[in-house]
């Protein structure tokens, strides 16, 4: 009874076996094809470019429509590309004009001096210091930077060092000893266009010597003293200044208004500063003191007032259109002493302001708030 019960189970489980194996391969078959046929239909009624085709083509598209309905989708634009994504991107704005690279200067070039102008100014606008101007136009400036005019011509070299004309019997060895370089310094310069195995110089080259330098022959008007200082007046016409007087605290204010320049800084050829200031502005002491000159001078400093602050201190006020304080006079902190002007060599109105310890210059940004 057993042996027959799992015989009969033997049987029947090789029967479905059988009918399953016929079946399987057609179920397979008839769901794949079912599934295509869904897929090409999602894809025909659901792609955003038939979507798109069908609506420019001014129909109403209904769900599962035949595109074949569609009357004239081929001759429909199609719509603007439109990008709404944040793109990362390096931008770079047009520019029509070839950008050359930027050459340093090797030509000495001529400058006409305009008004307002001064050998700082002139120095900063060709990115040299002054000194170099100084030293290349001695026959024009004599090292005084408040020679400078109107319409003056001045060479401007292209690096800081000295201009030098060539002179008969001149070599580069005493040249560059002369002007404190080695040789080399003038051989290699190429705006020389020297041959450096045969370097041959005519009397009349104009030569640069970068890194040359030279001592100013400076003009300044010397330190005049009040009475009983220990010292003499300096130059004719100095006040005859009594005994006593006022005397400076040892601090001083600003001359002028105006705190910032118009012209020269302080710098070893010009031993001020040019503070700015309109004609007819007016010019305060910078401390008190006795003024020991007041009047028009030579050198350039036009009308000046030289006051002595009896501490060792003096300060010098140039260029001045007016004088309102007289020899002897003491004066306060503060007070008016002349307004601003252009007198003696200026190429425009601004305050020549000069500051001295024991008869020594000192630069006036060290004491000025």
């Amino acid at each position: 009874m057993k042996f027959k019960d799992i015989k009969s189970g033997v049987g029947t489980g090789k029967a479905a076996g059988s009918i399953v194996d016929r079946w399987l391969p057609a179920v397979t078959w008839v769901v794949a094809i079912v599934m295509t046929a869904l897929v090409i239909t999602l894809l025909i009624h659901r792609t955003p470019f038939a979507k798109s085709v069908y609506a420019a083509s001014g129909e109403t598209v209904e769900q599962g429509t035949n595109p074949e309905q569609v009357n004239n989708a081929a001759q429909v634009a199609l719509p603007q590309l439109e990008i709404t994504a944040t793109l990362d991107s390096l931008n770079r704005s047009l520019n029509p004009y070839t950008i050359a690279p930027t050459r340093s200067r090797k030509e000495i070039v001529e400058y006409v001096v305009q008004k307002g102008d001064s050998v700082f100014g002139i120095s900063s606008k060709f990115n040299i210091k002054p000194e170099t101007i100084l030293w290349a136009n001695y026959q024009t400036l004599q090292d005084d930077p408040h020679s400078i005019s109107i319409g003056d011509s001045l060479k401007i070299p292209p690096i800081d060092g000295v201009y030098y004309v060539w002179e008969e019997n001149d070599t580069i060895e005493s040249v560059a000893s002369k002007f404190k370089v080695e040789p080399i310094a003038i051989l290699q310069w190429p705006g020389n266009k020297l041959d450096i195995t045969n370097p041959v110089i005519e009397p009349g080259a104009e030569i640069v010597i970068p890194g040359g330098w030279r001592e100013f022959r400076q003009w300044v008007v010397p330190t005049i003293w009040r009475a009983n200082a220990g010292a003499s007046r300096g130059i004719p016409g100095g006040c005859e200044v009594p005994e006593g007087g006022a005397v400076g605290s040892g601090f001083f204010s600003w001359p002028a208004a105006n705190q910032y320049l118009s012209g020269n800084d302080y710098w070893s050829g010009h031993l001020a500063i040019d503070i700015a200031a309109g004609t007819g502005a007016s010019v305060y002491a910078a401390d008190s003191g006795v003024v020991v000159y007041a009047a028009p001078i030579g050198g350039g400093y036009g009308n000046m007032v030289m006051i002595d602050h009896g501490n060792t201190f003096h300060s010098l006020y140039a260029h001045l259109s007016q004088i309102t304080v007289s020899c002897g006079q003491s004066v306060s902190q503060g007070q008016v002493i002349g307004y601003a002007g252009s007198s003696g060599n200026s190429t425009g109105p601004h305050l020549h302001f000069e500051i001295r310890q024991m008869g020594g210059f000192i630069n006036p940004w060290y004491v000025l708030p």
